[in-house]
């Protein structure tokens, strides 16, 4: 019970990485706040983690949207009193060459996968920094560190969430808030199932280990850098992709 009696916040939690990281998270004794903008699998979500026996507190929560975010950061520390851990998941592309791109897809993905991060940083920073200890975690991915043709605007965005980890992992180090990234590779989730058969299996050759990782891989890490494990680690960006990217 690494996380017994914190309360953890994370978005995008409805499905995917997120929930197996929310999941993964009250496994370990923390009560979670889901945030996601469809409710029903929010509940669903919230029904798994009750099961464990933990609180799970469900709220639709735009990313995007500051106001939407404060409302439901308020929302969380009147119901459980406080913020520990934060986990910014929330994520979605829109790929197209960069010829081809529509501007409406660049600036929702840019406003979802970075201004979300940012959003919920700075609501949560706050109270984090008040109480002098906090741990936050960002889903960036490795297209934010070697980019990817047709993803311009998705490795634009990751690529903005590990400078803006660094930056806020400075900022807050005085104060006893760690601030980490995980990147991952290619995950099994439904983001990564719409691809071809084609595509996947020039990616599964640069894979060294000779799979593809799943959800449970990526929540692993996070929930190291969500404990005391991770005490003397801040501002790094660590990458789960069965060896894709080597420095």
């Amino acid at each position: 019970m690494l996380l017994k009696n914190k309360t953890a916040i994370v978005t995008g939690a409805g499905q995917g990485i997120g929930k197996t990281i929310a999941l993964k998270l009250a496994g370990e004794g923390a009560d979670i706040a889901l945030c996601d903008i469809d409710e029903e699998s929010l509940r669903k979500t919230a029904s798994e983690i009750e099961c464990l026996g933990r609180k799970a507190y469900a709220y639709k929560c735009n990313v995007a949207d500051i106001a939407s975010v404060d409302k439901t950061v308020n929302k969380i520390l009147d119901n459980a009193g406080k913020v520990d851990i934060l986990i910014n998941n929330a994520g979605l592309t829109r790929d197209a060459l960069m010829m081809r791109l529509k501007e409406e897809d660049w600036d929702l993905v840019i406003s979802v996968n970075l201004k979300g991060v940012f959003n919920f940083m700075k609501s949560v920073c706050r109270p984090m920094l008040k109480q002098k200890s906090g741990k936050i975690v960002n889903i960036a991915s490795i297209i934010g560190l070697i980019g990817n043709a047709g993803q311009s605007n998705y490795a634009a965005s990751k690529a903005g969430v590990i400078a803006l980890t660094k930056t806020a992992a400075r900022e807050m180090a005085s104060r006893g808030i760690n601030v980490n990234a995980v990147a991952p590779g290619f995950i099994q989730t439904r983001m990564t199932d719409v691809l071809s058969e084609d595509v996947k299996g020039q990616m599964l050759k640069a894979i060294p280990l000779g799979y593809f990782g799943k959800p449970e891989d990526v929540a692993n890490v996070v929930m190291f850098l969500s404990s005391e494990l991770s005490s003397y680690v801040t501002g790094q960006v660590i990458v789960v992709d069965g060896g894709m990217v080597m420095a």
